[in-house]
């Protein structure tokens, strides 16, 4: 194979294998890690008995995703109050022109699913990746993994049935989810609070992800009383230079506080119903870095 064509064929792979680096790990960072240590592999391999090549470098990333998976758990141990994915931006554009198929990519990505999958095993987290969002075989994964059939399916069916108790139980109206959260960033940037409390559901929940490397809350914040509250101390203090930019990460609309030109912050919205169920804070500068304005 010539080494123009060998490129080629990874670069035709590569948003496949970044989505399931991505969705495996969590953190953009370690995904463009692990896809670029596909990449020497791939480059470096004997591809003569290769004859699917995306099937080919979906093990690789797989199984390298796996080994940093495993290193990261302890990581994650000693994280300083909730955890977060790394904000994702995700644009589908043609390369996914079925509905179907693009709403269960974006479920798959976002985070109310990720922060779940991070309760999963690393194995049951890769079924979970391959079989739900990918759609692939158990056979197939089967091969990836180094497993029997019979144990993958296995793995199948307690990886989904522990995302189906704890995933959120609505449906997300992506018009809708849009509405909302541009007026609540319009509420925010004019410093209504009244208006930015009318759109808050009784029960809504608020998560803020620093590391401890920011101002956030180390609890989650339940209630609409004590979230509005919280939004109001933040309105008063505000953000020094800030701009704000509407886009799509994760599946969903959010929008980016910026200071300057330098990120200071992603927030995003889980909706149903009309109301805002939860509002998600990331200020970990360590995650924004690939939201970084050029």
């Amino acid at each position: 194979m010539a080494t123009d064509t060998v490129t080629e064929v990874f670069e035709e792979h590569r948003p496949v294998l970044m989505g399931v680096a991505y969705r495996m790990l969590g953190r953009v960072a370690d995904a463009e890690d692990v896809v670029q240590e596909a990449w020497l592999r791939w480059s470096g391999a004997d591809r003569s008995d290769v004859r699917e090549p995306r099937a080919y470098l979906v093990r690789i990333t797989t199984r390298l995703a796996l080994d940093r998976l495993r290193q990261a758990r302890a990581r994650n141990e000693a994280y300083v109050g909730p955890w977060l994915p790394e904000p994702y931006v995700t644009d589908f554009g043609d390369a996914v022109p079925d509905t179907a198929e693009r709403a269960v990519l974006a479920d798959s990505v976002s985070l109310a699913v990720l922060v779940v999958l991070e309760s999963l095993s690393p194995l049951e987290r890769a079924v979970f990746v391959l079989r739900e969002a990918f759609g692939y075989p158990y056979a197939e994964i089967a091969v990836t993994l180094d497993r029997s059939e019979p144990a993958v399916r296995q793995l199948a069916g307690r990886a989904r049935r522990h995302v189906e108790e704890r995933r959120p139980r609505y449906e997300v109206d992506p018009v809708e989810r849009r509405d909302l959260t541009e007026r609540f960033l319009a509420a925010a940037t004019e410093g209504d609070l009244e208006g930015l409390m009318s759109l808050l559901a009784p029960d809504v929940r608020l998560i803020g992800d620093s590391g401890g490397l920011a101002p956030a809350p180390v609890r989650v914040i339940e209630s609409a009383d004590k979230v509005g509250r919280f939004l109001g101390g933040v309105m008063r203090k505000g953000v020094s230079d800030a701009t704000f930019r509407l886009l799509e990460v994760n599946g969903g609309p959010a929008f980016l506080v910026l200071s300057g030109d330098k990120p200071d912050s992603v927030f995003q919205l889980d909706v149903a119903d009309g109301r805002v169920q939860c509002v998600y804070i990331i200020r970990n500068p360590q995650k924004l870095l690939s939201l970084a304005v050029d």
